[in-house]
């Protein structure tokens, strides 16, 4: 089993920065089976989306359109830490951010691909 604990959230201005942590555990096994880590948002009333994720052997990523050129997701394999650093926030933002990982290659942005979810940590921007 992997477990995802994802840090980070809090209240900004529009225009403002903040830099979301996910810490992996669990069984080594499986945190090396691992092909890739993301992170979705949820707003309410909304469906989830997509935001990021990285491929875990290399520097692959893959990103939403609405967010290019604006949020950058890294990763420290040693220390099983994956980030996502999101600056020029916006109010359309504002969403439960979460960390998934995935066993399956491709990397792509669809949820259903992802088995392990953290709890999720909350990010609002004001305008």
């Amino acid at each position: 089993q992997v477990q995802l604990v994802e840090s980070g959230g809090g209240s900004v201005q529009a225009g403002g920065s903040l830099r979301l942590s996910c810490a992996a555990s669990g069984v080594t096994y499986h945190l090396n089976a691992l092909y890739c880590v993301g992170w979705f948002r949820q707003a309410p009333g909304k469906e989830r989306e997509g935001v990021a994720t990285i491929y875990s052997g290399g520097e692959r990523t893959v990103y939403a359109d609405s967010v290019k050129g604006r949020f950058t997701i890294s990763q420290d394999n040693a220390k099983n830490m994956r980030y996502l650093q999101m600056n020029s926030l916006k109010p359309e933002d504002t969403a439960m951010y979460y960390c998934a990982a995935s066993y399956m290659p491709g990397c792509s942005l669809v949820g259903g691909e992802y088995k392990h979810w953290g709890q999720g940590t909350q990010v609002t921007v004001s305008s």
